[in-house]
């Protein structure tokens, strides 16, 4: 009689092609941030140094939406693309061939930079929209405008690097650990077939939702930084830097972690990180689910296109 939990090697699959990877992350950016929007925007308000009320409580927590919808579908094709060519090139060097971890956290680091290029200046105008930091209620292209009026380009991309010092540590947890329940659940339950996108849905919001909660005080740095807007008028007061204050770089990431822990308490660190982690374990499931799905579409077990048979 078989056991289910036999252990099976994953037959390997044919790599998915520059136009579906890119088709496929577009889809998935764009279902995952439309959908889980405005858990978003409350984790935002909570973590904001004037706190939830001020910032705008439950009041349209789809304000800065415009911005999202076009950042999300370029960052997450631009994310796949890259993370799909670098796990397929990397095993060319014995070190990545030998251990797939490194492989998957390497290849997702490197997506996660290209895709950071196009995501933060939709990051920064969204999280001024969501909180008002030009005026309760205004629009997205009135943040964007705002930004590049007493800013310039570099307003965009403020917090840059800071988005970085979350985004890779987050990277580097969820896509190694997703790879990996995906595989373990191959081996030892599936019979070495691949899973289906729900099966691979539940792999994406474990990882997910625990790499989530293991990186939330770097999620209220970034959010606090992204959040200092400036305006040529305004005078030095809480949580707003005075003018000509340049960017910070991921250098300050430490002290102003630190000042947080100091002034605010340990718990200011892990503010938001309830709808956080629920968002992100939802989201995640939603987006790798729904690439997955999209990956697949039409194509066998190996990875090659389905034959059509006429009847």
């Amino acid at each position: 009689m078989g056991d289910s939990t036999t252990d099976v090697t994953p037959a390997k699959r044919r790599p998915p092609t520059f136009q579906r990877a890119l088709v496929s992350g577009a889809i998935s950016g764009l279902a995952v941030d439309f959908m889980f929007f405005p858990l978003d925007t409350i984790k935002t308000r909570i973590q904001s140094s004037a706190g939830f009320w001020q910032s705008g409580g439950f009041k349209g927590v789809y304000r800065g939406v415009g911005s999202v919808g076009m950042g999300s579908a370029p960052g997450a094709a631009a994310f796949f693309v890259t993370y799909e060519t670098l796990k397929q090139r990397l095993p060319q060097y014995q070190l990545f061939k030998q251990n797939e971890s490194l492989n998957h956290m390497v290849s997702a680091s490197g997506a996660e930079y290209i895709s950071c290029l196009i995501r933060v200046p939709t990051e920064v105008v969204k999280s001024r929209t969501q909180t008002g930091a030009y005026g309760q209620g205004k629009s997205s292209i009135h943040s964007a405008i705002s930004t590049m009026k007493f800013e310039g380009i570099r307003g965009f991309y403020r917090g840059f690097g800071i988005t970085i010092a979350r985004e890779l540590p987050f990277t580097s947890i969820q896509f190694p650990l997703y790879e990996s329940l995906k595989s373990l659940l191959s081996k030892h339950y599936l019979g070495g077939r691949r899973p289906t996108s729900y099966e691979a849905a539940i792999c994406g919001s474990i990882a997910g939702g625990f790499a989530a909660g293991v990186t939330t005080p770097l999620d209220v740095v970034k959010t606090r930084v992204m959040l200092e807007a400036r305006t040529s008028t305004q005078q030095p007061i809480q949580g707003i830097p005075p003018p000509n204050q340049p960017s910070p770089s991921i250098l300050s990431f430490p002290p102003r972690l630190l000042g947080i822990l100091k002034n605010e308490g340990p718990s200011a660190l892990f503010r938001g990180w309830q709808p956080r982690c629920f968002a992100i374990s939802l989201g995640g499931a939603v987006f790798l689910g729904i690439y997955d799905l999209a990956i697949n579409f039409g194509v066998d077990e190996d990875g090659k296109p389905k034959e059509v048979k006429l009847t």
